[in-house]
């Protein structure tokens, strides 16, 4: 499957304070994920704690399964980069494309960021994550229509 063609993220670069709710919440509970991977910290709690501040916690076991997955790409910032890296960008796209059901948009997205059987195996848990998203209300701008 090709990537190409497939656009880059609209708020590639923004600060994060800048981003709609639903995806400022997931680039917070990602940043979180990847904080405490490399302190060795238990990555699913700091992916919990602001999933909770939104009542979707029980979307952490699979958001902690979509970075497990990605093997917490390296392009990915910390709680206090005042920009969206183009990793987050490419993570956030899917998750938006996975939320809507789109699962080959939502694949090649994360074929930028993985080999093919790590971005299949984020799939799954990327589209529950999105249906738990939308069940608390919380909906991700569609990718590859917004303007910032």
């Amino acid at each position: 499957m090709t990537t190409r063609g497939l656009p880059s993220w609209p708020w590639t670069g923004a600060a994060p304070e800048d981003l709609p709710p639903a995806e400022a919440l997931l680039l917070d509970a990602a940043r979180g994920w990847v904080e405490a991977t490399r302190s060795g910290a238990l990555p699913i709690t700091a992916v919990r704690l602001p999933l909770a501040t939104e009542r979707v916690s029980d979307a952490a076991p699979a958001m902690n399964a979509v970075l497990q997955s990605l093997a917490c790409p390296g392009g990915m910032g910390c709680r206090l980069c005042p920009r969206v890296t183009a990793v987050e960008g490419t993570f956030l796209m899917a998750m938006g494309l996975a939320q809507r059901g789109t699962r080959r948009e939502a694949l090649a997205a994360f074929l930028r960021l993985a080999p093919p059987a790590a971005a299949y195996a984020a799939i799954a848990p990327a589209l529950t994550v999105g249906i738990l998203l939308r069940r608390a209300g919380l909906l991700l701008e569609h990718p590859l229509r917004v303007s910032p």
